[in-house]
Protein backbone atom coordinates (compact mmCIF):
# COMPACT_ATOMS: atom_id res chain seq x y z
CA UNK A 1 0.00 0.00 0.00
CA UNK A 2 2.85 2.42 0.84
CA UNK A 3 4.43 1.87 -2.58
CA UNK A 4 1.05 2.38 -4.28
CA UNK A 5 0.60 5.69 -2.47
CA UNK A 6 4.11 6.82 -3.47
CA UNK A 7 3.42 5.98 -7.10
CA UNK A 8 0.05 7.72 -6.99
CA UNK A 9 1.63 10.83 -5.51
CA UNK A 10 4.26 10.90 -8.26
CA UNK A 11 1.55 10.49 -10.88
CA UNK A 12 -0.55 13.32 -9.44
CA UNK A 13 2.23 15.83 -8.94
CA UNK A 14 4.84 14.73 -11.44
CA UNK A 15 7.54 14.16 -8.87
CA UNK A 16 8.85 11.50 -6.57
CA UNK A 17 9.29 13.25 -3.25
CA UNK A 18 11.62 12.10 -0.50
CA UNK A 19 9.15 10.40 1.78
CA UNK A 20 9.76 7.86 4.50
CA UNK A 21 8.29 4.62 3.25
CA UNK A 22 8.91 5.50 -0.43
CA UNK A 23 12.45 4.15 -0.52
CA UNK A 24 11.95 0.63 0.77
CA UNK A 25 12.90 1.59 4.33
CA UNK A 26 10.99 -0.38 6.92
CA UNK A 27 10.90 0.30 10.64
CA UNK A 28 11.84 -2.36 13.13
CA UNK A 29 11.94 -2.27 16.90
CA UNK A 30 15.46 -2.49 18.34
CA UNK A 31 15.95 -5.76 20.21
CA UNK A 32 15.04 -5.51 23.86
CA UNK A 33 13.58 -2.00 23.57
CA UNK A 34 9.94 -2.70 22.98
CA UNK A 35 8.89 -2.83 26.63
CA UNK A 36 10.01 0.48 28.11
CA UNK A 37 9.37 4.18 27.59
CA UNK A 38 12.75 4.68 29.26
CA UNK A 39 14.34 3.56 25.98
CA UNK A 40 13.06 6.77 24.36
CA UNK A 41 15.70 9.48 24.69
CA UNK A 42 14.26 12.08 22.32
CA UNK A 43 10.77 13.45 21.77
CA UNK A 44 10.30 15.71 18.74
CA UNK A 45 7.06 17.68 18.35
CA UNK A 46 6.24 19.19 14.94
CA UNK A 47 3.38 21.66 15.43
CA UNK A 48 1.42 22.53 12.28
CA UNK A 49 -1.55 24.80 11.64
CA UNK A 50 -5.29 24.85 11.25
CA UNK A 51 -6.87 21.65 9.96
CA UNK A 52 -9.60 19.52 11.48
CA UNK A 53 -9.34 15.75 11.33
CA UNK A 54 -12.19 15.28 8.85
CA UNK A 55 -10.79 18.04 6.64
CA UNK A 56 -7.71 15.91 5.86
CA UNK A 57 -8.36 12.33 6.98
CA UNK A 58 -12.09 11.88 6.48
CA UNK A 59 -11.42 9.02 4.05
CA UNK A 60 -8.47 7.37 5.80
CA UNK A 61 -9.01 3.58 5.96
CA UNK A 62 -10.08 2.42 9.40
CA UNK A 63 -10.40 5.94 10.82
CA UNK A 64 -13.55 7.54 12.19
CA UNK A 65 -13.94 10.07 9.43
CA UNK A 66 -16.51 11.62 7.13
CA UNK A 67 -15.50 11.53 3.44
CA UNK A 68 -16.24 14.15 0.78
CA UNK A 69 -19.82 14.16 -0.46
CA UNK A 70 -21.42 13.49 2.93
CA UNK A 71 -24.53 15.59 3.70
CA UNK A 72 -24.06 17.57 6.90
CA UNK A 73 -26.56 19.36 9.12
CA UNK A 74 -25.80 23.05 9.53
CA UNK A 75 -28.24 25.61 10.88
CA UNK A 76 -28.49 29.39 10.97
CA UNK A 77 -28.04 31.25 14.23
CA UNK A 78 -31.79 30.96 14.85
CA UNK A 79 -31.73 27.19 14.31
CA UNK A 80 -33.22 27.15 10.81
CA UNK A 81 -31.54 24.44 8.67
CA UNK A 82 -29.31 25.77 5.90
CA UNK A 83 -30.06 24.57 2.39
CA UNK A 84 -26.92 25.91 0.68
CA UNK A 85 -23.56 27.46 1.49
CA UNK A 86 -22.26 30.61 -0.19
CA UNK A 87 -19.30 30.88 -2.52
CA UNK A 88 -16.05 30.64 -0.54
CA UNK A 89 -13.91 33.73 -0.12
CA UNK A 90 -10.29 33.90 -1.20
CA UNK A 91 -7.32 35.02 0.90
CA UNK A 92 -8.16 38.66 0.09
CA UNK A 93 -11.68 38.21 1.47
CA UNK A 94 -13.41 38.41 -1.91
CA UNK A 95 -15.64 35.78 -3.57
CA UNK A 96 -13.34 33.14 -5.00
CA UNK A 97 -14.22 32.55 -8.67
CA UNK A 98 -12.60 29.13 -8.59
CA UNK A 99 -15.66 27.87 -6.68
CA UNK A 100 -19.35 27.68 -7.66
CA UNK A 101 -21.63 30.53 -6.63
CA UNK A 102 -23.23 28.25 -4.02
CA UNK A 103 -22.48 24.84 -2.57
CA UNK A 104 -24.58 22.03 -1.10
CA UNK A 105 -24.55 21.60 2.67
CA UNK A 106 -22.21 18.64 2.43
CA UNK A 107 -18.53 17.91 2.74
CA UNK A 108 -16.73 18.49 -0.54
CA UNK A 109 -13.36 17.80 -2.10
CA UNK A 110 -11.66 21.18 -2.34
CA UNK A 111 -9.00 19.75 -4.68
CA UNK A 112 -11.64 19.92 -7.45
CA UNK A 113 -11.21 23.70 -7.32
CA UNK A 114 -7.82 24.37 -5.68
CA UNK A 115 -4.99 21.81 -5.80
CA UNK A 116 -2.92 21.31 -2.62
CA UNK A 117 -0.17 23.33 -4.29
CA UNK A 118 -2.47 26.38 -4.27
CA UNK A 119 -3.79 28.65 -1.56
CA UNK A 120 -7.34 29.12 -0.34
CA UNK A 121 -8.95 31.69 1.88
CA UNK A 122 -8.83 31.58 5.65
CA UNK A 123 -11.66 31.12 8.17
CA UNK A 124 -12.27 32.75 11.54
CA UNK A 125 -11.04 30.65 14.47
CA UNK A 126 -11.52 32.49 17.74
CA UNK A 127 -12.19 31.54 21.33
CA UNK A 128 -15.91 32.30 21.63
CA UNK A 129 -16.64 31.61 17.95
CA UNK A 130 -15.52 28.01 18.20
CA UNK A 131 -17.67 27.39 21.25
CA UNK A 132 -20.68 28.75 19.38
CA UNK A 133 -19.82 26.61 16.36
CA UNK A 134 -19.58 23.46 18.48
CA UNK A 135 -23.04 24.42 19.80
CA UNK A 136 -23.06 22.18 22.84
CA UNK A 137 -21.81 19.21 20.82
CA UNK A 138 -24.27 19.36 17.92
CA UNK A 139 -21.48 20.66 15.63
CA UNK A 140 -24.11 22.34 13.46
CA UNK A 141 -23.25 26.04 13.64
CA UNK A 142 -19.84 26.09 12.00
CA UNK A 143 -21.24 27.89 8.96
CA UNK A 144 -23.44 30.24 10.99
CA UNK A 145 -20.55 31.56 13.06
CA UNK A 146 -17.94 31.63 10.31
CA UNK A 147 -16.75 34.60 8.26
CA UNK A 148 -16.15 32.19 5.35
CA UNK A 149 -18.99 29.65 5.60
CA UNK A 150 -18.40 28.29 2.10
CA UNK A 151 -15.14 26.69 3.29
CA UNK A 152 -16.20 25.14 6.61
CA UNK A 153 -17.10 21.78 5.02
CA UNK A 154 -14.18 21.67 2.57
CA UNK A 155 -11.71 18.79 2.65
CA UNK A 156 -8.52 17.67 0.99
CA UNK A 157 -8.70 13.89 0.72
CA UNK A 158 -5.21 13.10 1.98
CA UNK A 159 -5.68 9.41 1.19
CA UNK A 160 -6.66 9.85 -2.46
CA UNK A 161 -3.93 12.47 -2.95
CA UNK A 162 -1.32 10.37 -1.09
CA UNK A 163 -0.15 13.49 0.70
CA UNK A 164 3.25 13.27 2.43
CA UNK A 165 1.91 13.18 5.98
CA UNK A 166 -0.79 10.70 4.97
CA UNK A 167 1.95 8.31 3.90
CA UNK A 168 3.57 8.70 7.29
CA UNK A 169 0.20 8.06 8.95
CA UNK A 170 -0.27 4.91 6.87
CA UNK A 171 3.14 3.59 7.89
CA UNK A 172 2.99 4.48 11.57
CA UNK A 173 0.17 5.68 13.88
CA UNK A 174 -2.74 7.93 12.99
CA UNK A 175 -4.74 9.16 15.98
CA UNK A 176 -8.37 9.85 15.08
CA UNK A 177 -9.52 11.02 18.50
CA UNK A 178 -7.14 13.91 19.18
CA UNK A 179 -8.58 17.30 20.22
CA UNK A 180 -6.83 20.64 20.42
CA UNK A 181 -6.74 21.58 24.09
CA UNK A 182 -8.16 25.11 24.01
CA UNK A 183 -11.01 26.73 22.13
CA UNK A 184 -10.07 29.21 19.45
CA UNK A 185 -6.89 29.94 17.59
CA UNK A 186 -3.15 29.54 17.57
CA UNK A 187 -2.30 31.89 20.43
CA UNK A 188 -4.11 30.02 23.20
CA UNK A 189 -3.34 26.54 21.88
CA UNK A 190 0.38 27.29 21.78
CA UNK A 191 0.08 28.37 25.41
CA UNK A 192 -1.61 25.11 26.31
CA UNK A 193 1.13 23.21 24.49
CA UNK A 194 3.80 24.57 26.83
CA UNK A 195 2.00 25.52 30.07
CA UNK A 196 -1.51 23.97 29.99
CA UNK A 197 -2.79 27.41 30.92
CA UNK A 198 -4.30 30.66 29.72
CA UNK A 199 -2.12 33.77 30.24
CA UNK A 200 -3.29 36.37 32.75
CA UNK A 201 -3.59 40.00 31.67
CA UNK A 202 -4.74 41.98 34.73
CA UNK A 203 -4.91 45.42 33.08
CA UNK A 204 -5.53 45.10 29.34
CA UNK A 205 -6.69 48.04 27.23
CA UNK A 206 -10.45 48.39 27.78
CA UNK A 207 -11.10 47.93 24.07
CA UNK A 208 -9.35 44.52 24.20
CA UNK A 209 -11.97 42.98 26.49
CA UNK A 210 -14.47 40.55 24.95
CA UNK A 211 -18.23 40.54 25.22
CA UNK A 212 -19.15 36.83 24.97
CA UNK A 213 -22.90 37.45 24.68
CA UNK A 214 -23.87 35.84 21.34
CA UNK A 215 -26.36 38.62 20.70
CA UNK A 216 -23.60 41.22 20.96
CA UNK A 217 -20.52 39.07 20.40
CA UNK A 218 -17.15 40.81 20.52
CA UNK A 219 -14.61 37.98 20.42
CA UNK A 220 -11.61 40.07 21.44
CA UNK A 221 -8.16 39.54 22.93
CA UNK A 222 -9.13 39.07 26.58
CA UNK A 223 -11.96 37.46 28.54
CA UNK A 224 -14.02 39.63 30.89
CA UNK A 225 -12.08 38.12 33.82
CA UNK A 226 -8.75 39.07 32.20
CA UNK A 227 -7.32 35.99 30.51
CA UNK A 228 -5.69 36.43 27.11
CA UNK A 229 -7.36 34.04 24.66
CA UNK A 230 -7.05 35.47 21.14
CA UNK A 231 -4.04 36.69 19.18
CA UNK A 232 -1.95 38.94 21.41
CA UNK A 233 1.76 39.78 21.53
CA UNK A 234 4.37 39.67 24.27
CA UNK A 235 6.25 42.59 25.79
CA UNK A 236 9.36 40.58 25.02
CA UNK A 237 10.89 40.32 21.56
CA UNK A 238 10.07 39.45 18.93
CA UNK A 239 6.77 41.24 18.54
CA UNK A 240 5.33 43.35 15.72
CA UNK A 241 6.73 46.84 15.44
CA UNK A 242 4.62 49.80 16.42
CA UNK A 243 2.32 48.23 19.01
CA UNK A 244 2.05 50.42 22.14
CA UNK A 245 3.59 48.87 25.25
CA UNK A 246 0.22 48.92 27.03
CA UNK A 247 -1.20 46.69 24.28
CA UNK A 248 1.35 43.93 24.88
CA UNK A 249 0.81 40.96 27.18
CA UNK A 250 2.72 41.47 30.45
CA UNK A 251 5.36 38.94 31.56
CA UNK A 252 3.90 35.59 32.59
CA UNK A 253 5.27 33.73 35.61
CA UNK A 254 3.47 30.39 35.42
CA UNK A 255 5.79 27.37 35.05
CA UNK A 256 6.21 25.97 31.54
CA UNK A 257 7.36 22.59 30.33
CA UNK A 258 10.65 24.30 29.56
CA UNK A 259 11.06 25.27 33.20
CA UNK A 260 10.29 21.72 34.30
CA UNK A 261 12.81 20.24 31.86
CA UNK A 262 15.53 22.72 32.77
CA UNK A 263 15.06 22.12 36.49
CA UNK A 264 15.49 18.39 35.88
CA UNK A 265 18.60 18.90 33.76
CA UNK A 266 16.86 17.68 30.58
CA UNK A 267 17.96 19.36 27.36
CA UNK A 268 15.29 21.02 25.21
CA UNK A 269 14.76 23.64 22.49
CA UNK A 270 11.97 25.45 20.69
CA UNK A 271 13.05 25.71 17.04
CA UNK A 272 11.13 28.34 15.06
CA UNK A 273 11.36 29.03 11.34
CA UNK A 274 12.46 32.61 10.74
CA UNK A 275 13.43 33.17 14.38
CA UNK A 276 16.80 34.83 13.85
CA UNK A 277 15.45 37.38 11.39
CA UNK A 278 12.46 38.18 13.60
CA UNK A 279 14.65 38.61 16.66
CA UNK A 280 16.90 40.95 14.67
CA UNK A 281 13.88 43.11 13.79
CA UNK A 282 13.58 41.95 10.19
CA UNK A 283 10.81 39.34 10.33
CA UNK A 284 9.74 37.32 7.32
CA UNK A 285 6.24 38.42 6.19
CA UNK A 286 4.98 34.97 7.18
CA UNK A 287 6.62 34.89 10.61
CA UNK A 288 3.83 34.57 13.17
CA UNK A 289 4.80 36.23 16.46
CA UNK A 290 1.95 34.63 18.42
CA UNK A 291 3.23 31.16 17.47
CA UNK A 292 6.21 31.63 19.82
CA UNK A 293 4.73 30.81 23.25
CA UNK A 294 7.86 30.86 25.39
CA UNK A 295 8.51 34.56 24.65
CA UNK A 296 5.55 35.47 26.88
CA UNK A 297 7.29 34.16 30.02
CA UNK A 298 9.63 35.95 32.38
CA UNK A 299 11.94 32.90 32.43
CA UNK A 300 12.79 33.71 28.80
CA UNK A 301 12.95 37.49 29.00
CA UNK A 302 15.09 39.43 26.58
CA UNK A 303 18.79 39.01 27.33
CA UNK A 304 18.43 35.95 29.55
CA UNK A 305 20.75 32.97 29.02
CA UNK A 306 17.67 30.72 28.91
CA UNK A 307 16.26 32.56 25.90
CA UNK A 308 19.49 32.20 23.95
CA UNK A 309 19.94 28.56 24.91
CA UNK A 310 16.42 27.30 24.30
CA UNK A 311 14.70 29.53 21.72
CA UNK A 312 16.46 29.10 18.40
CA UNK A 313 16.01 29.16 14.65
CA UNK A 314 14.67 26.08 12.87
CA UNK A 315 17.79 26.13 10.71
CA UNK A 316 19.64 24.80 13.75
CA UNK A 317 17.73 21.50 13.69
CA UNK A 318 19.84 19.95 10.94
CA UNK A 319 23.04 21.37 12.40
CA UNK A 320 22.24 20.00 15.85
CA UNK A 321 21.44 16.57 14.42
CA UNK A 322 24.67 16.53 12.41
CA UNK A 323 26.69 17.59 15.45
CA UNK A 324 25.04 15.06 17.76
CA UNK A 325 23.35 17.83 19.75
CA UNK A 326 19.65 17.14 19.25
CA UNK A 327 18.04 17.92 22.63
CA UNK A 328 15.98 15.40 24.54
CA UNK A 329 12.83 17.41 23.79
CA UNK A 330 12.53 19.42 20.59
CA UNK A 331 9.56 21.52 19.51
CA UNK A 332 9.66 22.50 15.83
CA UNK A 333 7.50 25.37 14.61
CA UNK A 334 7.91 25.91 10.87
CA UNK A 335 7.74 29.34 9.27
CA UNK A 336 4.33 30.35 7.93
CA UNK A 337 4.93 29.19 4.37
CA UNK A 338 5.64 25.69 5.68
CA UNK A 339 2.99 25.33 8.40
CA UNK A 340 -0.08 24.47 6.21
CA UNK A 341 -2.11 27.46 7.45
CA UNK A 342 -4.90 28.33 4.98
CA UNK A 343 -4.75 31.89 3.74
CA UNK A 344 -0.98 32.20 3.53
CA UNK A 345 0.41 28.69 2.97
CA UNK A 346 -0.15 25.88 0.50
CA UNK A 347 -0.96 22.54 2.08
CA UNK A 348 1.53 20.53 0.05
CA UNK A 349 4.57 22.68 0.80
CA UNK A 350 3.96 22.34 4.53
CA UNK A 351 3.40 18.60 4.28
CA UNK A 352 6.61 18.12 2.34
CA UNK A 353 8.50 20.25 4.85
CA UNK A 354 7.32 17.94 7.63
CA UNK A 355 8.24 14.85 5.62
CA UNK A 356 11.73 16.27 5.09
CA UNK A 357 12.15 16.79 8.84
CA UNK A 358 11.09 13.21 9.48
CA UNK A 359 13.52 11.96 6.83
CA UNK A 360 16.31 13.95 8.47
CA UNK A 361 15.71 12.17 11.77
CA UNK A 362 15.15 8.76 10.20
CA UNK A 363 18.51 9.01 8.46
CA UNK A 364 20.33 9.88 11.68
CA UNK A 365 21.44 7.82 14.67
CA UNK A 366 18.63 9.46 16.66
CA UNK A 367 16.04 7.35 14.85
CA UNK A 368 16.64 4.40 17.18
CA UNK A 369 15.45 6.22 20.31
CA UNK A 370 13.13 8.99 19.10
CA UNK A 371 9.38 9.60 19.07
CA UNK A 372 8.13 12.15 16.51
CA UNK A 373 4.70 13.70 17.10
CA UNK A 374 3.00 15.62 14.30
CA UNK A 375 -0.18 17.46 15.13
CA UNK A 376 -2.05 20.72 14.54
CA UNK A 377 -2.60 23.62 16.90
CA UNK A 378 -6.32 23.85 16.08
CA UNK A 379 -8.97 23.22 13.46
CA UNK A 380 -8.78 26.63 11.78
CA UNK A 381 -12.57 27.06 11.72
CA UNK A 382 -13.20 23.87 9.74
CA UNK A 383 -15.95 21.46 10.70
CA UNK A 384 -15.49 18.00 12.17
CA UNK A 385 -18.24 15.50 12.91
CA UNK A 386 -17.06 14.41 16.39
CA UNK A 387 -18.08 16.60 19.33
CA UNK A 388 -15.18 17.32 21.67
CA UNK A 389 -15.33 16.15 25.28
CA UNK A 390 -16.42 18.66 27.91
CA UNK A 391 -13.58 19.31 30.35
CA UNK A 392 -13.42 22.94 31.50
CA UNK A 393 -13.96 26.50 30.34
CA UNK A 394 -10.93 26.39 28.05
CA UNK A 395 -11.76 23.32 26.00
CA UNK A 396 -10.93 20.96 24.45
CA UNK A 397 -11.83 22.20 21.00
CA UNK A 398 -12.38 20.37 17.74
CA UNK A 399 -10.64 17.19 16.60
CA UNK A 400 -7.30 17.57 14.77
CA UNK A 401 -4.96 15.08 13.08
CA UNK A 402 -2.29 13.27 15.08
CA UNK A 403 0.57 11.23 13.61
CA UNK A 404 3.09 9.41 15.79
CA UNK A 405 6.28 8.18 14.13
CA UNK A 406 8.86 5.98 15.78
CA UNK A 407 10.43 2.54 15.74
CA UNK A 408 8.41 2.10 18.92
CA UNK A 409 5.11 3.06 17.24
CA UNK A 410 2.59 0.40 16.24
CA UNK A 411 2.96 0.02 12.46
CA UNK A 412 0.00 0.92 10.27
CA UNK A 413 -2.21 1.55 13.30
CA UNK A 414 -5.25 3.78 13.72
CA UNK A 415 -5.44 4.78 17.37
CA UNK A 416 -8.98 5.55 18.57
CA UNK A 417 -7.87 6.49 22.10
CA UNK A 418 -8.89 9.96 23.24
CA UNK A 419 -6.00 12.40 23.37
CA UNK A 420 -5.57 16.18 23.42
CA UNK A 421 -2.74 18.65 22.87
CA UNK A 422 -1.77 18.33 26.52
CA UNK A 423 -1.17 14.61 25.94
CA UNK A 424 2.15 15.84 24.53
CA UNK A 425 2.98 17.38 27.91
CA UNK A 426 1.80 14.22 29.64
CA UNK A 427 4.14 12.07 27.54
CA UNK A 428 7.12 14.34 28.20
CA UNK A 429 6.33 14.42 31.91
CA UNK A 430 5.92 10.66 32.11
CA UNK A 431 9.14 9.93 30.25
CA UNK A 432 11.29 12.36 32.24
CA UNK A 433 9.49 12.03 35.58
CA UNK A 434 8.32 15.64 35.72
CA UNK A 435 5.58 17.18 37.85
CA UNK A 436 2.48 18.11 35.82
CA UNK A 437 1.91 21.78 35.17
CA UNK A 438 -1.80 21.64 35.97
CA UNK A 439 -4.93 19.56 35.95
CA UNK A 440 -5.19 19.33 32.18
CA UNK A 441 -1.81 17.69 31.54
CA UNK A 442 -2.09 15.66 34.76
CA UNK A 443 -5.28 14.09 33.43
CA UNK A 444 -4.29 13.83 29.75
CA UNK A 445 -3.51 10.41 28.28
CA UNK A 446 0.21 10.22 27.32
CA UNK A 447 -0.47 8.36 24.05
CA UNK A 448 -0.73 5.11 25.96
CA UNK A 449 -2.04 3.03 23.06
CA UNK A 450 0.28 4.21 20.30
CA UNK A 451 3.43 2.27 21.12
CA UNK A 452 4.70 -1.31 21.30
CA UNK A 453 5.93 -0.91 24.86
Amino acid sequence: MAYYRCSLFALLFGTALALPGCNGNTSTIPNGRQNSLASVNHIVVIYQENWSFDALYGSFPGANGVPPGTPVKQVAMNGTPLTALPQPLNYAGNPDPRFPASLPVATFNIARYVPPTGMTGDLIHRFYHEQLQIAGGSMDKFAAWSDNPGLVLSQYDATALALPEEQLAAQYVLGDNMFHSAFGGSFLNHQFLICACAPRWPNPPPNYISNPDPAHLNDNHVTPDRYAVNTSYSVYKPHPAGIPFSNLVPPQTQPTIGDRLSAAGISWKWYAGGWNSALAGNPDPNFQFHHQPFVYYKSFADGTPAKAAHLQDEANVSADIAAGNLPSVAFIKPLGENNEHPGYAALLSGQQHVANLVTLIRNSPYWNDTIIIITYDENGGRWDHIAPPVTDRWGPGTRVPLIIISKFAKPGFVDHTRYETDSILALIEKRFNLQPLGARDANANPFSNAFMF
